[in-house]
């Protein structure tokens, strides 16, 4: 897991933006219409914001917080990173490989500590902050930076539902959902939290994925390939895990697998009979558990995906790629991902972010990039020395007349009119012009 989501996905991102940054941050002319006919022009540059702040989560402490900082310094920022309290020997192994590339002192540092440092960081000046974590932490975070009108991007928490078409093949959608649900423990803002299964496929689809699931290999070990499914972060995030499951018992759904934990270990767990009553399928869980339910029409299925305060990402699954692609256009989710799942993230010339309650912003592709700097308008009147301007003091009959047949020529939809006042302004141009304080 570790070197599918963390190692590659960087070196991937690292290429990408080597190679298109100067693309992406070169200058721009701007057309700017009739505008341009009077010996003016437009352009936008890009320039950077001074020093970002990078907050970054404990599920992959990697490759999260190695993008925003690469993508930082390319656009010609410093950065500081806050990796979080449960991995600070990630961030200072970060520190350690962006030393060797020869940074001058002071680009690149990383501070360590609890929330409030985190807190500190954000009210410390630094002029954009990107952070990556819980909407509730989030949220904490928007309000401090408030204070100082400090601009922020949020990847925040995710329910990402997964729409199943009865006509799928059921062997590959059961593994994607299992990988999709379980991957990392469950611990990825992009989990499949929720999965909607048509009603005529139902029965077989639940009944392939728990024979798989009971499949899967819980514990830990150094060889990286002798285990499935490894622990979960911490108590407090077990307790989020079994609060959702008792919910599950205490409301009459089923749990067809799993459920058990042991230590910080979970078994991969399945529920049925339930609905968006459940805590399982309304509040982000970050654990090893799948909530399945059923629809029978395409409408269900997109009234129930969008039932939700989160939207990160969601899936469309079915052989029909033009049904697909209609459905997914209605979905209230930033990313949609037709028979596929979790991978956008790693893919770095595609943005990344979320809507609604998990996030703003953007990071990755061009977007991301374009969130890293600041962007300054230049305007160019190539007349302005040699000429006066028909809209300056003072103020004349002349001069309203003109400006009235200016924006009748322009805008309206009567020809008569438009020849009208092109006369006019031709007749009274040069009188205008030599009208001065």
């Amino acid at each position: 897991e570790a070197l599918i989501s963390d190692v590659f996905p960087i070196l991937d991102l690292a290429d990408f933006y080597i190679k298109n940054t100067r693309k992406i941050l070169e200058r721009q002319k701007i057309k700017i219409g009739v505008w341009g006919l009077l010996g003016r022009e437009s352009e936008v540059e890009y320039f950077p914001y001074g020093v970002i702040g990078v907050i970054s989560p404990w599920n992959f402490p990697f490759s999260i917080p190695a993008g925003q900082i690469i993508i930082a310094l390319m656009a010609g920022n410093s950065v500081v990173l806050k990796p979080s309290e449960f991995t600070p020997k990630t961030g200072i192994t970060i520190k350690k490989i962006f030393d060797e590339i020869g940074l001058p002192d002071g680009v690149f540092e990383v501070v360590t500590g609890n929330g409030y440092t985190g807190e500190c960081l954000v009210r410390s000046g630094v002029d954009k902050i990107f952070f990556t974590g819980s909407t509730s932490t989030g949220i904490k975070i928007m309000k401090a930076a408030a204070e100082n009108l400090t601009q922020v991007v949020m990847e925040l928490g995710g329910k990402d539902p997964m729409i199943v078409f009865d006509d799928v093949d059921l062997d590959i959608t059961t593994d994607a959902a299992i990988f999709g649900s379980f991957f990392n423990t469950g611990q990825v803002c992009a989990s499949v939290e929720r999965i909607y299964v048509q009603d005529k496929i139902f029965k077989k689809f639940v009944d392939l994925m728990v024979e798989k699931t009971k499949k899967l290999r819980v514990g830990y070990s150094k060889v990286p390939y002798e285990y499935d499914i490894g622990s979960v972060i911490s108590e407090k995030q077990l307790e989020k895990i079994n609060e959702h499951i008792n919910d599950v018992i205490e409301k009459g759904g089923q749990i067809l697998t799993g459920g058990r934990t042991k230590n910080l270990f979970v078994e991969p767990t399945i529920f049925v009979n339930i609905d968006h009553s459940f805590k399982s399928v309304r509040e982000e869980t970050f654990g090893p558990t799948a909530p399945v339910m059923k629809f029978s029409t395409d409408d269900e299925a997109v009234k129930l995906a969008n039932d939700s305060e989160y939207g990160l990402t969601a899936s469309v699954w079915t052989k029909d790629i033009k049904k697909a692609r209609e459905i997914a256009s209605k979905l209230n989710f930033a990313t949609v991902m037709i028979n596929d799942n979790l991978i956008t993230h790693a893919i770095p010339q595609t943005p990344w972010g979320g809507i609604k309650k998990s996030g703003m912003g953007r990071t990755h592709g061009k977007e991301g990039l374009l969130e890293m700097v600041q962007i300054r308008h230049v305007h160019t009147n190539k007349l302005g020395q040699k000429m006066r301007q028909p809209w300056w003091y003072p103020f004349t009959k002349e001069k309203y007349e003109f400006s009235l047949a200016l924006t009748n020529l322009l805008h309206s939809p009567n020809i008569a009119e438009k020849l009208s006042s092109l006369i006019k302004i031709v007749k009274n141009f040069g009188k205008i012009s030599r009208q001065r304080l």
